[in-house]
């Protein structure tokens, strides 16, 4: 039997509301429509943990932080823990690994259980990128996204006829500090992109952990991001509003135009499965690794646990059991991908991949009703006062139609979290009234009873993934992997700079 061939293309903070398929306002991409046209559009798909690490060691390994050790970007992957590219590989399929890694490039933080793999290290640059693999580090002339287009298209030409595959292509667009290729640099040059209606959000009913926060677009994006210093008469607090505005424009236009490349080279990727008569026998799959704040609440980046930051695409196509133009609105975390791609490629994920904590969804791909899928999902932010953004640690629950956060406030020794400790607060926002997720009801009595009801909820889930809840300074620590303090300093260093300068 013919043993079907997955492609995992992953961007990095592209946002669900920068694809057409989902609506967009403020682009174009008609490339990764092709993909949904074809295949389907999943409306529900949410990360665990809202940053770059640790949502890539979770879709290696169907796992939360707290199991495979990367709670932070400054933690490396315990590979004790398996990935379901090791399954296949074992299991008989080639394998491959190109463009962003960011789970380390040392020693045993280098990629497992590839076949061949060519990656950036760290955020890797846009332009002329050092790359690295198995013989070194070397500069690669070109664009990255095209790059990692161009290493994907020559190794699945390498392969023999019936070898079965899986690749992952992982593009280090749209990240910051967002560099556009030159053809695309025309686009979206009018200053006219939309503003999200949450634009001017002024934050009146959230908890103080986040008011407090270090990403927004008027205060907190510095001159790096914008390659340009802020104009004369836009600085000031009296100027803060034009200055929004202003740099909202800049900071979208390089955005939407970095995924312009990314969509332009899905467009390659899916005409070349066509031209070697693999696009019936191969799933592919086009997501990020986590949303992004799109001057939503008047932000920029990503960590906390709202719609726009933790949800991530999902387009996915595979003619052999998808219908072309379906959606699915039940709730997948990227806890499930691994399970969900081994089933895929008919193994027992079960069985290969036990310390998985997810769950093939495969059936609703087909369309099926799953009657015992989860109505939830649980969610953990553990980078504590993060030394770039200040975003607090917390965890919470979302269902359809209500969303509770706690935010505990103690970096629990979590590596890069402070060590300063907040007063614990919660969150409650009503989804249905308030999708826009602007009015905390969690002090309202009329919400009293969801919330209790939701806080049985989420401990049902913290259980149910044998995560510890916050109980106070006692609280138990999990074992993390790896931390490199001198790139921790630098760090800091480097954001002090950046905040002088905005």
């Amino acid at each position: 039997m013919t043993r079907t061939n997955v492609i995992f293309v992953m961007s990095d903070d592209h946002a669900a509301h920068a694809i057409s398929a989902y609506g967009s306002r403020v682009n174009h991409t008609p490339h990764l429509d092709r993909i949904a046209a074809e295949g389907m559009r999943m409306d529900a798909v949410f990360c665990t943990n809202s940053i770059c690490s640790p949502s890539r060691a979770t879709i290696l390994t169907g796992t939360y932080s707290h199991v495979n050790g990367v709670s932070s970007i400054w933690t490396e992957m315990d590979y004790r823990v398996p990935t379901f590219p090791e399954v296949l590989q074992q299991s008989g399929y080639k394998t491959a690994m190109f463009g962003k890694w960011h789970l380390g490039e040392h020693g045993t933080a280098l990629p497992r259980g590839f076949d061949a793999w060519k990656i950036f290290p760290g955020q890797g640059d846009y332009v002329d990128p050092m790359m690295i693999d198995e013989t070194g580090a070397r500069p690669v002339q070109g664009y990255a996204t095209d790059i990692v287009t161009d290493l994907s298209l020559d190794w699945i030409d390498s392969l023999g006829e019936d070898e079965p595959f899986c690749m992952m292509v992982h593009h280090k667009a749209p990240h910051r500090p967002w560099v556009p290729d030159e053809k695309h640099k025309h686009l979206y040059a009018d200053g006219s992109i939309p503003e999200p209606e949450t634009f001017f959000d002024d934050y009146e009913t959230r908890s103080k952990a986040v008011r407090g926060v270090r990403m927004t677009i008027a205060d907190d994006m510095g001159s790096e991001d914008l390659k340009q210093e802020v104009p004369e008469h836009l600085r000031g607090p009296e100027n803060r509003e034009a200055r929004m505005r202003w740099k909202y424009q800049i900071y979208m236009r390089d955005y939407l135009q970095c995924i312009q490349s990314i969509d332009d080279n899905i467009g390659r990727l899916l005409d070349h499965l066509e031209e070697r008569g693999l696009a019936e026998n191969t799933l592919v799959v086009y997501t990020s690794d986590q949303g992004f704040f799109l001057g939503d609440h008047g932000w920029f980046d990503k960590r906390l646990m709202f719609d726009q930051s933790l949800q991530m695409p999902m387009l996915m196509r595979w003619p052999a059991e998808i219908e072309a133009g379906s959606t699915c609105d039940a709730i997948i975390t990227n806890v499930d991908f691994a399970a969900t791609f081994l089933d895929i490629c008919g193994v027992d994920a079960a069985e290969a991949l036990p310390t998985s904590q997810g769950r093939s969804f495969r059936s609703l791909l087909r369309g099926e009703e799953v009657e015992d899928w989860p109505d939830a999902v649980y969610y953990r932010y553990w980078e504590h006062d993060d030394p770039i953004h200040a975003a607090p640690a917390h965890y919470g629950i979302r269902t359809a139609d209500h969303k509770l956060i706690y935010y505990y406030g103690a970096g629990l020794d979590v590596p890069g979290a402070s060590h300063t400790v907040f007063e614990p607060e919660w969150e409650l926002y009503d989804l249905k009234s308030d999708p826009s997720e602007v009015r905390n009801v969690a002090d309202d009595p009329g919400y009293a009873g969801i919330k209790a009801e939701l806080e049985v909820k989420l401990a049902e889930y913290q259980g149910r993934y044998a995560d510890e809840p916050y109980v106070g300074p006692d609280t138990p620590r999990p074992e993390w992997g790896p931390y490199d303090a001198e790139l921790f300093a630098m760090v800091e260093m480097y954001v002090a700079h950046i905040r002088s300068s905005s």
